[in-house]
């Protein structure tokens, strides 16, 4: 039996700061282009062209904005009830039944997800290449009707296409093989569909998540075996990972990873994009012309995203000097907040901080008060129906009566009058008195 290559201290040092060089990296790129990606158009409140053209039936999908998912604060709360059940379960799915049967169903699954993480990031990614050059693409529409009804409708160019080719290629081969290059592509475009199409709708919610998620790692990891049994068990794209020592093991001896789980970057991510809007919407009330222009100064994300940064590196700070897995939410969501509240403070905006909403989350505010005050209607309208049906309206009929026997009174008290004569008796008594 061949003996364990063993190397040297100096090149173990070596090739950890490496891997914590590569795995900041794949943190922090997600992060800043996912940020920047969340950005919507800024509406000038005095435009009226979209409005117009949404009366006349015309659609401008060139300048259209992906829609996104707001996160509101009391969505905040639920993530955190649900996560941890989530997590819980999973920890529960590997102590009591067979870890392969549950890897094989986890990797069946983000095999599938991944592709089109995977295509979506990479279609966005070569649109903007191909605007950029100034090509143009040729664009098909599908639709599909029903006896003249339409009821799905989709369009497509060859950058999806061929997207999608490499996305099912790619997840096809980290399915058969489980390298770990394909991945750590899938978990980054994991994290960068998620900081785009998540929205944090204000820094309330984002309070409650760091915090919320600070906690959960921080009970989890230092009170229980949970954290290091599913770390330690799990499969799947769901973190970025990178060799401890890449180069000078002996062929066919396996790597030992060095990890950054998902959660770490997303969430952070998430805080960083609402900081990059905050700071859009501070330019965009003083330039109503704004647009799409994202040259305005960034005081809240530059603060944000230095933060995340400086966490990052403390967390593989104790990790190395400790020799144990260190949850970087711990570093990374005090950091975050700090700098915050310090931009904040400097700045003399705190109130303004806190009475921030975003756009999605004005609408979804509206749609909600809306949503209730239909349910009380219909409440109300209910509650008038029941108590109708069970205290029917008396009539009483004796005022009727009364005036019916008083209209008879009135009419026996007055006789009616002689009837004036005809005109022949006054003939005859005319001829009399002759």
């Amino acid at each position: 039996m061949a003996s364990r290559h063993v190397a040297a201290p100096a090149v173990v040092e070596q090739g950890l700061y490496i891997a914590y060089a590569a795995l900041a990296t794949m943190a922090i790129v997600p992060i800043y282009f996912g940020s920047f990606a969340s950005l919507k158009k800024w509406k000038n409140p005095k435009e009226k062209i979209k409005t117009i053209k949404r009366q006349i039936g015309e659609s401008d999908e060139s300048d259209a904005d992906m829609p996104s998912e707001p996160v509101s604060q009391q969505d905040a709360y639920t993530f955190l009830v649900f996560g941890s059940a989530a997590f819980y379960g999973l920890y529960l799915a590997y102590t009591q039944l067979e870890k392969s049967y549950v890897n094989y169903v986890l990797t069946a699954y983000f095999g599938v997800m991944g592709a089109l993480a995977m295509a979506h990031v990479g279609v966005n990614t070569l649109s903007a290449v191909i605007k950029l050059l100034g090509l143009k693409v040729e664009t098909w529409h599908v639709n599909f009707a029903k006896k003249s009804s339409e009821f799905y409708s989709a369009k497509f160019t060859i950058v999806h296409l061929f997207m999608l080719v490499v996305s099912v290629l790619l997840s096809g081969y980290y399915v058969a093989t489980k390298s770990w290059i394909a991945s750590n592509i899938f978990a980054i475009s994991f994290a960068l569909n998620a900081i785009q199409l998540l929205s944090l709708d204000s820094f309330k919610a984002g309070l409650v998540l760091l915090i919320g998620l600070t906690a959960h790692d921080l009970v989890w990891v230092r009170s229980t075996e949970v954290m290091a049994t599913v770390a330690k068990n799990f499969d799947g794209p769901l973190k970025v990972i990178f060799p401890r020592l890449l180069l000078g093991l002996p062929a066919g001896q396996a790597y030992k990873f060095a990890t950054l789980s998902l959660g770490d970057i997303v969430i952070p991510g998430l805080f960083a994009a609402l900081c990059l809007r905050f700071d859009q919407h501070r330019a965009g009330t003083r330039n109503p012309e704004l647009g799409r222009s994202t040259q305005f100064r960034k005081p809240y994300f530059t603060a944000c995203f230095v933060a995340y940064i400086l966490g990052l590196s403390i967390a593989f700070y104790m990790a190395h000097v400790f020799k144990f897995m260190q949850p970087a939410l711990l570093y990374v969501s005090p950091t975050c907040i700090l700098s915050m509240f310090m931009t904040a403070a400097v700045r003399g905006e705190m109130k303004q901080v806190f009475a921030y909403l975003s756009e999605e989350g004005l609408e979804a505010a509206r749609i909600k008060k809306e949503a209730r005050e239909k349910k009380s209607r219909l409440q109300a309208q209910a509650r008038a129906r029941a108590q109708a049906s069970r205290y029917p309206p008396r009539v009483n009929r004796l005022p009727n009566v009364i005036k019916e026997e008083s209209f008879v009174s009135t009419a026996r008290s007055y006789p009616e009058p002689a009837s004036s004569p005809s005109a022949g008796e006054n003939k005859d008594n005319k001829d009399m008195k002759e």
